[in-house]
């Protein structure tokens, strides 16, 4: 394959099934090193069957994929000491504290004590250091998880609905803390069925609807794609809102309003990812239950 060196991650024809049930449907993708990839799509679309299948958990019935230039199904250990997940609290122990925790992982993989100071501070979790995991709420324990993930300074992160269920401010916590590790150089894998964080966080993102991918592309070109209105939705200080067609015909009315001081905000109609997504499957995420 050409130019392979600048992907981490490259997926080629991915199908799984379990017996009858085709859970993914030749999957094509991607991922650069050191962008932010969202997989979107709703519980049971097979987000997490393919984490599995990446990272070793699970093999696949049809297809191939490679992380870091090799298959994926023949990793040496020298390229899964590179890899981080984070699953749905998995790996954490309850009854120990939230040091403990990270002190039991660092131990296996030989990185100094120093480090769990560091992540807890980073994490927001040093103050809760002595506490027992079972005590924590559910955003501290995601970010338990994250920093679990990021103990030995992993190239490539698997974060499996790491926000699911969080309120705004823990969410935007983790975001940061996501944003912080793109900028060292790390490669993050996210799934998602949350259209806004993919939006704001994702260099590119798949749709995934039935194990298949329905769409692919940075968000805001995916996003104009779609934009088949393509109109300006002014919003007037007296709360009127006024639709003008997004092209040079509408300039001399907005020069108008702007003169008079009569606009409060003015925003282009592109869809949203979710809009998109209802466009191409016919149903919203929740629909899928």
């Amino acid at each position: 394959m050409s130019n392979e060196s600048a992907h981490t991650v490259t997926v080629r024809n991915l199908s799984h099934s379990f017996g009858e049930n085709r859970i993914l449907q030749e999957v094509n993708f991607e991922i650069r090193k050191g962008e932010i990839f969202g997989l979107l799509g709703p519980s049971g679309a097979g987000k997490t069957t393919l984490i599995k299948i990446l990272t070793g958990q699970l093999r696949q019935t049809g297809g191939y994929a490679e992380l870091f230039g090799r298959d994926t199904e023949k990793l040496r250990p020298q390229e899964q000491a590179k890899i981080g997940i984070m699953m749905d609290h998995l790996g954490l122990y309850e009854r120990l504290s939230v040091y403990d925790n990270l002190a039991f992982y660092a131990d296996i993989h030989r990185v100094h004590r120093s480090r769990v100071d560091s992540l807890l501070k980073e994490a927001g979790l040093y103050e809760a250091r002595r506490r027992a995991v079972l005590k924590l709420s559910k955003g501290m324990k995601s970010r338990l998880s994250l920093a679990r993930a990021l103990l030995s300074r992993r190239e490539l992160l698997f974060l499996d609905e790491p926000t699911s269920g969080l309120d705004p401010v823990t969410a935007k916590e983790i975001h940061t803390i996501l944003e912080e590790q793109k900028e060292k150089g790390t490669t993050i894998f996210l799934t998602t069925h949350n259209m806004f964080e993919a939006e704001s966080l994702c260099d590119h993102v798949a749709l995934l609807s039935e194990g298949r991918i329905i769409e692919y592309g940075r968000p805001a070109e995916v996003c104009r794609k779609y934009n088949h209105v393509n109109q300006l939705r002014i919003t007037l200080r007296n709360g009127e809102q006024v639709l003008l067609s997004n092209g040079r015909d509408s300039a001399v009315p907005v020069k108008e309003y702007l003169e008079k001081n009569m606009i409060q905000a003015i925003h282009s109609t592109e869809p949203t990812l979710e809009t998109v997504f209802i466009e191409l499957t016919g149903k919203g995420l929740n629909e899928y239950e």
